[in-house]
């Protein structure tokens, strides 16, 4: 069981860098480091909810739902995310990698709930976001 643990945690860290290498690449100030620790974080505040969940449902009385706590990580995550945004007379800086953390961090929870098929398509569907729709929206969408 632990190791299954050591599994998931090592998944979603490694999963959070594969985006963040993409920012780094960019030049982003959020890169591997960040989205690392974000899918990382999510990824162990959901073991330890359903760990919980676990321990509590032997107990008579005692309630206790794994939801609430992806949810507030989402909420946490947004509040991270609202950090990063900043506007501008040139437009709206740091949209993107709000975003992109907010994914990171269902993707930690993802491979914290045992979802890795999920976990690693999300990854894959991220990264083709951020490195294909970017090329494309700088060759036809931004000014020149």
């Amino acid at each position: 069981m632990e190791i299954d643990i050591v599994c998931q945690l090592l998944l979603a860290t490694s999963l959070g860098a594969l985006i963040g290498l993409e920012r780094e690449y960019k030049g982003k100030g959020a890169g591997l480091q960040t989205y690392s620790l974000v899918a990382l974080g999510a990824c162990l505040f959901t073991i330890i909810s359903f760990e919980l969940f676990d321990f509590f449902s032997v107990k008579s009385g005692v309630t206790f739902d794994p939801s609430r706590v992806i949810q507030a990580i989402a909420v946490g995550i947004g509040f991270i995310g609202a950090g990063v945004i900043f506007r501008q007379a040139g437009g709206i800086l740091g949209l993107t990698t709000a975003a992109g953390l907010w994914v990171a961090a269902a993707i930690g929870i993802a491979a914290g709930a045992k979802f890795y098929l999920l976990a690693i398509f999300a990854t894959l569907l991220t990264i083709i976001i951020l490195s294909g729709l970017g090329l494309l929206e700088e060759k036809f969408f931004r000014p020149r």
